[in-house]
């Protein structure tokens, strides 16, 4: 995910003025991960093992948090899916409905 699609959407950015921000969960911290991640963002990462420390229980929340979960939630189980590959389509059909401008006004609230 990182190498296949991350990274190479950054280059439509001005790299050096972004920060990349994830909490310390395990799945996010792997040491190669985290090699990739301060190459790229410099001291301008927040994470568990990042310059910047990602607080425990912190009460920041992100979109993750407050959007993108509660919201394919909602659509995918409107659809009521009956078997892994139908659960699995849904899935792949409302991340690929999310527009920018849609996380652009999420961002902005």
């Amino acid at each position: 995910m990182i190498t296949n699609f991350f990274i190479p959407e950054l280059n439509n950015h001005d790299v050096h003025e972004l920060w990349f921000q994830q909490d310390g969960a395990t799945c996010h911290t792997a040491r190669a991960t985290i090699d990739l991640l301060k190459y790229t963002f410099g001291d301008r990462l927040i994470s568990r093992f990042g310059l910047v420390n990602w607080p425990p229980r912190s009460c920041d929340i992100t979109p993750l948090d407050y959007f993108l979960c509660g919201y394919v939630k909602s659509l995918v189980y409107a659809d009521k899916p009956q078997t892994l590959d139908h659960l699995e389509d849904i899935i792949r059909r409302v991340f690929a409905d999310i527009r920018p401008q849609m996380l652009e006004k999420v961002i902005e609230n």
